[in-house]
């Protein structure tokens, strides 16, 4: 059945019940179906706790909805999925809703108390079917019926209402001496605080210094307009309001304030709002009035209606002298700024399409607005849930620039994951006596500041990986349209769940000339890291030693020599390779090419994961990354530049497949063929035809001419210059000719037969439709392969491996008039101005039956 586990007969029962369940045999589940869930139940607390994988992590919430706390649950699992596609585990959620709550009206302790005495029940019995490791062995628990397998990774964290309880939930772990220790709930008082370090409020800004930059403002010295929710007492919103010194915070609003500053000085209100970040429980009333600008002032949200003053309406763009609250916050949210900032609990934005019932966050009902309604050029989204995702499309498609909230605050869980890793590495030390617990947690405390600095690299690849995928435009969709298709083939996407329209309705789109929007690429983004972690894992890759800096890059510097040993036999050393590779691949090739190259080349994810490995190493590509970050241009150029190396690096891994790649280990591939490759690339010039290089210098002048460096443009540009070279490199070392020498018969016989042109054409090409797509990347490698196997045949003559050159001459010379007639059909080809697919097929076929003879 279902159930795969119960303490019902285990003494843990007499507090409460926990029954461990496979939601995927439960008849009619609502979607997206969790891989497992426990739910808990007593007479004072009754909970839930799904996961959406075997390694999986979210927070605990203690919640208030009686009677459908599992929807709320599942919900949030669904979006902790996507936004830990950055981190090692999957995602997961729990909840609990205490039974017995006294009025916290009359008694505001005791409210809390029996709060806190639920999670604790809701604790224990979670562990109580939870196995343990004890000696590096999976113990399970006594007593507790078992139907399952070994499942010891369960790990926890803070949500709302839970904030304080991490040590809470740590004392018991250690308490049962559960193998995690205090890495069992991340964030207690010998972790990472969130708030002290402004992690999340931070990571959510890095994606909005990405929005801003890519419209020419650097939101650290030029002034920018804010609107907001939340207060300065709160993590999110007080951190993320002293982000920039630039800031001018014209209105925000919370459960009990509504704040209205028109023309804030950005020095002296940062100064204040400093004032009340550092201050005990503040709230908008503590603000000093005497910095506020005339016309403003902090209003209860309780007050029958508010008054506006001229500069006020002016601001906000309204013409009423007096607004109740809800309406006034309905004003804000619409009001003409350059940000609007969520850092509080509530969703305030949904589509025009929805109604409020579908949003399903009834207390915001009256001041929710529409996504075509938002004026405000940017939203950052530092809370969950501020926006549904349908209000994030439709307020994109009305010019607005926007991510996810999965995307923008992801650096929270982000944070505690790495935390948990940590830990993990220095348990091990620990128990080897290698690490004092003083020294531990002085340690842990020494590498807060790159632990920030991990996580934040991780925000600062994710936003830059949706802007190249965002450049693509219309022209991008048909490819993405098949990922999707893709995606939803292997049952790691759910259109509907994840807000994706129908293939029709994005067919239009494109017909208006619009792409996918930044929030739907972020699911695609996500997914895709989910679905090749898991691939990669499932292979043999992460064993192999070129991957094997990956693990220990992971962590921080001060660990990696002390703790090497921990480091390199981590319980996660598999999944911590393949989430770091996962997202080193998507982020830099985007998630298409993953995709086209698995069914063009009919292998797995696994094998093209493989593929970039080692083409990545063989042409240098992590130092090009870093150039092309760092380098002086305008974005749209630095943008255009990567996609276009991802383009050229796809190439390559296309030929790496063919030569093997897909079975021979990345280090293996790297040893072969690195030296040849290497010579290659350093006279590459002196090996191209007239033709190519004239389609060379044009690329490089496009380049150029979009803002980028001389120099950045050749190397790019040289990276399609090498293509062919991997081929090359492969049948020099297999048929033990010298590869110079065997370029240059290759490039000669290209000319001779007037394949080139036939080849770069097919590269440049556009296919209309998937089948298209696939007999035009086919044709691309076999116009490149038909040559190297034409020279692998030609290496046997007398003679041919000492001078290849001159062996393709002889052969020539041979068939001179077969050579003319080709040539002649390759003429008429050329002379038709736009070339369609079939015939470049029927000029495949016949160099095929040229090349045979």
């Amino acid at each position: 059945g279902a159930i795969l586990r119960t303490n019902a007969f285990a003494p843990a029962a007499n507090e409460a019940l926990a029954f461990k369940i496979d939601s995927s045999l439960v008849p009619n589940m609502p979607k997206p179906v969790p891989w497992r869930e426990i739910f808990v139940y007593s007479r004072r607390v009754e909970g839930i706790h799904l996961r959406a994988g075997p390694v999986a992590r979210g927070g605990l919430r203690w919640s208030d909805r009686r009677d459908d706390f599992r929807t709320e649950i599942l919900g949030l699992m669904k979006a902790q999925r996507v936004k830990n596609a950055v981190i090692v585990p999957t995602g997961a959620k729990g909840g609990f809703y205490p039974k017995q709550l006294p009025d916290p009206a009359i008694d505001r302790d005791a409210w809390a108390a029996e709060g806190q005495a639920s999670y604790e029940i809701f604790i224990r019995t979670l562990l109580s079917i939870t196995d343990n490791i004890v000696d590096e062995k999976v113990v399970h628990p006594r007593d507790v019926v078992i139907t399952d397998g070994e499942d010891p990774y369960f790990v926890v964290a803070a949500d709302k209402g839970t904030a304080r309880f991490s040590d809470v939930a740590n004392a018991i772990a250690e308490s049962r001496d559960f193998w995690l220790d205090d890495a069992f709930a991340s964030g207690g008082s010998k972790g990472y605080d969130h708030k002290a370090m402004g992690i999340t409020a931070k990571g959510a800004w890095v994606s909005v210094q990405r929005h801003f930059l890519e419209m020419g403002v650097d939101v650290q010295t030029d002034p920018v307009e804010v609107v907001g929710c939340g207060d300065m007492s709160g993590d999110v919103f007080g951190n993320g309001m002293l982000l920039s010194k630039a800031i001018k915070l014209v209105a925000a609003f919370d459960h009990r304030h509504i704040f209205l500053d028109p023309d804030p000085d950005p020095a002296a209100s940062w100064k204040e709002r400093k004032r009340l970040f550092d201050l005990p429980r503040s709230s908008w009333e503590d603000y000093d009035s005497d910095l506020i600008s005339r016309g403003g002032g902090v209003f209860p949200r309780d007050a029958k209606s508010i008054k506006l003053s001229k500069a006020i309406q002016g601001k906000l763009g309204i013409e009423v002298s007096e607004l109740e609250p809800e309406a006034l916050i309905s004003a804000i949210l619409k009001a003409p700024v350059d940000l609007i900032w969520f850092g509080g609990i509530g969703t305030y934005i949904k589509a025009s399409t929805e109604n409020n019932v579908q949003v399903g966050d009834p207390s915001n009902d009256a001041l929710r607005v529409d996504g075509r309604e938002i004026q405000a050029k940017v939203i950052g989204e530092g809370a969950n849930l501020g926006v549904t995702q349908a209000g994030r499309i439709e307020y994109s498609l009305h010019g607005g620039r926007c991510n996810t909230d999965f995307i923008d605050n992801s650096a929270g869980v982000d944070c505690s994951d790495n935390e948990v890793n940590i830990k993990i590495a220095l348990a091990a030390a620990k128990r080897a006596g290698r690490l004092s617990e003083p020294k531990r947690v002085e340690l842990l405390e020494s590498m807060t500041d790159e632990v920030s600095d991990i996580v934040l690299e991780d925000n600062r690849l994710q936003a830059l990986a949706l802007s190249i995928a965002e450049q693509g435009g219309a022209a991008a969709v048909p490819p993405q349209l098949r990922v999707i298709e893709a995606l939803e083939e292997r049952d790691a996407l759910d259109r509907q769940t994840e807000g994706l329209a129908s293939s029709e309705a994005l067919g239009r789109r494109v017909g208006d000339g619009f792409g996918l929007t930044r929030p739907e690429l972020a699911v695609l983004l996500s997914s895709t890291k989910l679905l090749l972690q898991d691939a990669i894992e499932q292979s043999s890759l992460p064993d192999d030693e070129s991957v094997a800096d990956l693990l220990v890059e992971y962590f921080p510097s001060k660990m990696r020599s002390k703790f090497k040993r921990q480091i390199e036999t981590h319980q996660l050393r598999r999944e911590i390779i393949a989430t770091e590779l996962a997202n080193r691949f998507v982020n830099r090739m985007g998630f298409v090419h993953p995709f086209e190259l698995s069914e063009e080349e009919g292998v797995g994810l696994g094998d093209v994961t493989a593929a970039f490995v080692t083409a990545e190493e063989l042409f240098n590509a992590r130092d090009l990354w870093a150039e092309l970050e760092t380098a002086k241009m305008p974005e749209d150029a630095r943008l255009y530049l990567f996609r276009h190396a991802a383009g050229a690096l796809r190439s390559q891994m296309a030929d790496l497949i063919r030569a093997g790649a897909s079975t021979t280990p990345p280090s293996e591939m790297v040893a072969n063929l690195q030296d040849r490759v290497k010579e290659l690339t350093t006279g590459a010039e002196e090996l191209l035809t007239t033709a190519s290089m004239r389609q060379s210098d044009k690329l490089k002048g496009e380049f150029i001419e979009r803002g980028a460096p001389e120099k950045l443009a050749a190397r790019v540009t040289h990276l399609y210059d090498m293509d062919g070279a991997v081929g090359l490199a492969s049948l020099s070392r297999n048929s033990d000719i010298e590869v110079r020498a065997l370029t240059a018969a290759f490039t000669d016989l290209g000319a001779r037969i007037g394949l080139d042109w036939a080849q770069s054409t097919s590269a440049m090409m556009n296919p209309s439709d998937v089948w298209e797509r696939l007999l035009v990347a086919g044709l691309s490698r076999d116009f490149q392969q038909m040559r190297l196997e034409f020279l692998r045949r030609l290496s046997r003559r007398k003679g041919a491996k000492d001078d290849p050159q001159g062996a393709v001459a002889d052969w020539a010379a041979e068939h001179a008039a077969a050579i003319r007639q080709f040539r002649a059909m390759v003429a008429r080809a050329q002379g038709q101005g736009d070339v369609a697919p079939a015939m470049l097929a029927q000029v495949a076929s016949m160099a095929r039956n040229l090349l045979a003879r």
